[in-house]
């Protein structure tokens, strides 16, 4: 299930575009809500989900500091995902499959 997140959550700030990745939450965790990584850009969004270290995420959000905004850029994501898979002629890594499939669908 989508985290939810408002516009009042989005710092004032320089001027950039930060993403945030929301993790589903690790088994042998105690926490029981979904954790949140943070990257500066979507290249390190993409090879952060690529390469590990996220165990399942569940989406992931953009927000800007200057401008204000926030938006959901999951499909986004998930489509690059699959065509960077595609583009090397790897399979999409399991941990990510549910959240492209999730995402990809909703974008439809």
């Amino acid at each position: 299930m989508p985290v939810s997140l408002s516009l009042s959550e989005v710092p004032y700030g320089a001027d950039q575009t930060l993403y945030l990745v929301i993790d589903e939450p690790r088994l042998m965790e105690s926490v029981a809500s979904p954790a949140k990584v943070e990257f500066a850009d979507l290249e390190a969004v993409l090879s952060g989900m690529l390469d590990g270290p996220l165990f399942e995420p569940i989406q992931v959000v953009a927000f800007n500091t200057l401008e204000h905004w926030i938006e959901d850029v999951s499909a986004t994501v998930a489509q690059e995902l699959q065509s960077r898979c595609a583009t090397y002629g790897v399979e999409l890594p399991a941990h990510l499959a549910d959240f492209v499939e999730r995402s990809v669908v909703i974008a439809r």
